[in-house]
């Protein structure tokens, strides 16, 4: 604390922007750049362009017409300007006196009065002529930009800039000749005034790719190092048994699966009968049917007589889960003394209790639920499977917490499987050893773009279920103002009369307060009023628990024909009667959102359509970003190409999520357009980590500054 009070006003606001290391600095590259590298006399300069002139001051004056403003005219020999000063002080009018030479840089405006400058830097003229284009940083207040070029300088100064990539590797892509990374720093914090400032702009120039090329190498070096660490790690080897739990459940099953579910629970299985930690993605389009596939891996473990945890990010998914795993698994495990235990934040105190007891026993076998599962008092005895669904979700903390959670201690003695003799021999298997990692397996309905998977997802495997199961129809989705309405509640009147169900779904009820749109109990009321004798429910994120469980029951049971809803049945909700989505407000809801909640109809046999209902707003136009979304969504139902478009339209922070909370996200490579950079660093890192270990540990440290650790989770 002593430290943070010595530290001056300039200084506290470096270290609020992470500027707190010399590389910190140096990597801090300008937004824009000013050429103060030459004087432009007035006669020969244009309207609107930014120019340095040298010219005396004949007139200084405070006028009060239309406002208060200091108001200068400087003649350079050719012309004159006037300069305008809407905020001064009474010293700046006592600098500028008639006869003061000045050097000035501002926008030219022109008009009947001649020119004129608002606000325009100035110093007193003379001295030599900078020789490279002047930074102009990126700052905070209380940091003047005198004071960040001078610190930028000095981080640039001091920074160990040596050379992390070997000369054994291969050449950074679009280079002629080969930058070296001091090179690259030096010249884009002060260029030469001949560059190409589009190149500069559009980060083309040599110098930028040398710079992105280090940052995805850093991000690949982390990566792949954390794989390799985790390959390192002990887990308990789980072989599926000849006519067990996997088997039963299989033939238990009323359909069957698919060949990507039976490719992909391959893959899982697999991974399982090793004795290190499996580490895998399992993504799927909405309604590919991950949940059967969880269940199959879940069978596998607690036949070897292991316990398995799966974490819903919400109460609503969790318990969609629980009842589709129930109705599997229940049947199977009860004659085996065992259970399928429910945890989440709402639970009454008994009820969680008696949870607690048969989580710590291992009674339950497999235990579901939202975050309640990590936390502190649920003592598990034998985990060796942990299931993350809607990953992206999760913040970083928390899927720690859950692989936290493996306990060491030797599965259970009797309720379930023996040991065999190997298992009794081995001491890895009766939890002898410290370093047991439970297998991990995250799910995601948002499928990763490949450039995501090669970068942010490199040290995972992935398995991909890139088919639908039979008889879900095709969903057609069509975009409609909502100057409309009236027909889109026509269309409901019309699906109810077929005995369908329909989702109007609305942005969130916070943010409807504060924007201005119409929220979910308007929209309700007005519903409700549109269809006399038809249920119409209400569900959003701030009703007790209870009632959501009610509401959704009505719901699922049929007796409700609409449900009003936020954004809580983005996922899990399974309803094969409900035939129309209707998404108010859609342009302010996601891409991956809208794809999500598209997914929740097309589940049974009947026609089934998703009504984009979208407002242009005041000025009767759509924003560049929710036009690119609404249309992809109009185009496509692929949830592949969905994701594509997402990545392009927003970045990766969509996908990731909390995966990279603290940690930053790439600040100058861009994934849909440096994947031959990606390419390159993907090649390296492996050499540096073979063949140069402390380049790539001085490498990591520089770029990552400890932060790597949020990459393994």
């Amino acid at each position: 604390m002593a430290e943070t009070k010595a530290l001056s006003e300039p200084q506290k606001a470096l270290r609020k922007m992470g500027l707190a290391r010399d590389i910190d600095l140096a990597l801090h590259i300008p937004l824009r750049y000013e050429d103060e590298t030459r004087i432009v006399t007035l006669r020969d300069a244009r309207e609107g362009d930014t120019v340095q002139i040298e010219a005396t001051v004949t007139e200084s004056q405070v006028q009060y017409r239309p406002r208060r403003q200091l108001v200068v005219t400087v003649d350079d020999g050719s012309d004159t300007c006037v300069l305008r000063f809407f905020s001064f002080y009474p010293s700046q009018q006592k600098a500028l006196p008639v006869g003061t030479r000045l050097r000035i840089r501002g926008e030219l405006k022109g008009g009947f009065l001649g020119w004129q400058m608002v606000h325009p830097t100035y110093r007193a003229a003379g001295g030599e002529l900078p020789t490279a284009l002047t930074p102009v940083y990126s700052t905070v207040a209380g940091l003047p930009q005198a004071y960040l070029r001078k610190a930028v300088a000095g981080g640039l100064e001091h920074a160990d800039l040596s050379e992390t990539v070997p000369a054994d590797a291969p050449p950074v892509p679009g280079q002629a000749t080969a930058w070296t990374l001091r090179q690259a720093l030096q010249f884009l914090h002060h260029p030469t005034p001949e560059v190409s400032l589009s190149a500069l702009e559009d980060r083309s120039h040599p110098a930028w790719l040398r710079l992105k090329a280090e940052e995805l190498l850093a991000q690949q070096l982390s990566q792949q190092e954390s794989r390799r660490a985790h390959d390192a790690l002990s887990a308990p080897a789980l072989q599926p048994k000849v006519g067990g739990l996997h088997e039963q459940l299989l033939a238990a099953l009323p359909f069957q699966l698919t060949r990507a579910q039976r490719r992909v629970g391959e893959e899982i299985a697999d991974n399982m009968r090793r004795e290190r930690p499996m580490h895998r993605l399992l993504q799927g389009d909405v309604g590919s049917g991950k949940t059967i596939v969880a269940a199959l891996a879940a069978a596998i473990a607690i036949d070897a007589g292991w316990q398995c945890a799966l974490m819903a990010p919400t109460e609503i998914l969790a318990e969609q889960h629980f009842r589709k795993l129930i109705g599997w698994l229940e049947p199977l495990l009860a004659p085996r003394g065992l259970r399928v235990a429910w945890l989440t934040g709402s639970q009454r105190k008994k009820e969680r209790q008696e949870m607690l007891q048969l989580v710590a026993s291992g009674e339950a076998a497999l235990v579901v639920g939202t975050h309640a599962v990590i936390q502190e008092q649920v003592q598990f005895k034998s985990l060796a499977l942990a299931v993350i669904d809607e990953q992206h979700r999760f913040g970083v903390e928390q899927r720690l917490a859950l692989r936290g959670k493996m306990n060491n201690r030797h599965p259970r003695q009797g309720g379930g499987a023996e040991h065999s003799g190997a298992e009794a021999l081995d001491p890895r298997l009766r939890g002898d050893d410290e370093s047991w990692e439970p297998h991990l397996l995250m799910m995601s309905a948002t499928p990763i773009p490949r450039t995501l998977a090669m970068s942010y997802y490199a040290d995972l495997d992935v398995s991909t279920i890139d088919e639908l199961p039979p008889g879900r129809t095709p969903v057609i989705t069509k975009l409609i103002s909502d100057s409309r309405r009236d027909e889109v509640v026509e269309r409901i009147r019309g699906q109810l009369a077929e005995g369908r169900q329909v989702y109007w779904v609305c942005p969130l009820i916070e943010e409807s307060e504060t924007l201005d749109l119409t929220n979910a109990t308007a929209t309700h009321e007005q519903l409700s009023a549109a269809l006399p004798g038809v249920m119409v429910g209400l569900l959003h994120s701030r009703m007790p628990v209870p009632e959501k469980k009610a509401v959704m029951s009505l719901f699922t049971g049929g007796q409700m024909g609409v449900l009003v809803s936020t954004t809580v049945i983005e996922v899990g909700v399974d309803v094969p009667n409900a035939s129309l989505m209707v998404i108010e407000h859609a342009e302010r809801f996601g891409l991956s959102q809208l794809h999500q909640l598209r997914g929740r109809v097309g589940r049974g046999a009947a026609a089934s359509a998703c009504v984009l209902l979208y407002s242009a707003g005041d000025n009767g136009r759509l924003g560049e970003t929710a036009r690119a979304r609404l249309k992809a969504m109009a185009e496509t139902s692929d949830g592949f190409e969905i994701a594509r478009r997402d990545l392009e339209i927003r970045g990766p922070g969509e996908f990731l999520g909390a995966r990279q909370s603290g940690a930053p996200l790439l600040r100058f490579a861009d994934l849909t357009l440096d994947t031959a950079l990606l390419e390159w660093a993907r090649e390296v890192a492996p050499l540096l980590l073979d063949r140069h270990q402390a380049l790539a540990e001085k490498h990591v440290a520089r770029w990552l500054g400890g932060r790597q650790d949020y990459l393994k989770a």
